[in-house]
């Protein structure tokens, strides 16, 4: 540093220490927050929560600056948690990383061919066009309601298509995907 310069303050990044996600496990979106500690160093000592939905991870965060929302560019919300959310929620970083391979999938008493598909509403365009959408709140969530007979087959992940004893009925292969971070910290007076 030359003589006389100030310190560099340091990145917003570097308080963060817990990120909050969409679960339950197996979404992409919990790859995405591992992956990005991981790249951070913080592997070991990060932590990862999952909840039903975004706008739930985001009641009753610690304003403190160590929590972020990592949240999904095609999230078809995305635009209402940034703008909703603008004096304690702000997007810190982003980055390109492929999904986990993205499935049709069928529980073991499917009809041969499916009439209900289970979808979170970012990959329901993968739903075939003979199928009636069922909406679920994230991927991993859509291969539970498949296991538990609540539709006939869903678009997920294959992590969670195997998690749940599903069998795979089709690949669409992994998506490349931006993944945003929202850091909370308390309003600006």
């Amino acid at each position: 540093m030359p003589e006389g310069a100030a310190p560099a303050a340091p990145s917003p990044l570097d308080t963060i220490r817990t990120l909050h996600t969409l679960g339950p496990a197996g979404t992409n979106l919990e790859a995405a927050a591992r992956q990005w500690l991981d790249r951070r160093g913080l592997a070991d000592s990060g932590t990862v929560i999952l909840h039903p939905s975004l706008e739930s991870a985001l009641d009753g965060l610690p304003r403190t600056g160590a929590h972020a929302l990592v949240a999904c560019a095609v999230y078809p919300r995305l635009h209402t948690l940034v703008f909703g959310n603008l004096r304690t929620c702000r997007m810190v970083d982003s980055f390109l990383m492929p999904t986990h391979e993205m499935v049709l999938a069928v529980s073991a008493a499917a009809p041969e061919k499916p009439r209900t598909v289970a979808t979170h509403p970012a990959p329901a365009g993968l739903v075939p066009p003979y199928c009636e959408p069922r909406p679920a709140l994230s991927n991993a969530q859509a291969a539970i309601d498949c296991a538990d007979g609540r539709a006939d087959a869903c678009v997920t992940t294959v992590v969670a298509a195997r998690a749940h004893g599903l069998r795979v009925v089709h690949s669409f292969g992994a998506v490349p995907m931006v993944f945003t971070v929202h850091q909370v910290m308390e309003a600006a007076p």
